[in-house]
């Protein structure tokens, strides 16, 4: 039982040990001589002018969340349609459902205005 609890606190050292490691030597190692012109904000190395916040449009995000779920809903079926002719009917009703959800969510989404860009 003790061998169990040697090569868990092996392993625990190893895990704090690794990460750890180079964080100290980083601090230790690196140069610093800080100067206002390397502690001011900039952007490409250039100097910010105006307001950095840019305030979005929600539909943007919602743009991009639909986008993401199709995306993963195609990547879904595309192991199905691999194996169409190996599956049974089961399979194919399902995803028959599969596909009937996957157009009702888009139908949703474009008459929310969800998918509208402007």
């Amino acid at each position: 039982m003790l061998s169990s609890y040697s090569f868990l606190s092996i392993f625990t050292i190893a895990a704090l040990t690794f990460p750890l490691l180079p964080l100290i030597l980083s601090r230790l190692l690196r140069p610093h001589k800080p100067s206002p012109s390397k502690q001011s904000t900039y952007e490409c190395g250039l100097e910010a002018v105006g307001d950095i916040r840019v305030q979005f449009k929600v539909q943007y995000y919602l743009y991009a969340l639909a986008f993401v779920i199709f995306d993963i809903e195609v990547v879904f079926v595309y192991p199905w349609a691999l194996a169409y002719n190996s599956v049974g009917l089961f399979a194919l009703v399902t995803i028959i459902l599969f596909l009937v959800l996957f157009a009702e969510s888009l139908v949703y989404a474009w008459r929310k205005g969800a998918l509208e860009w402007l």
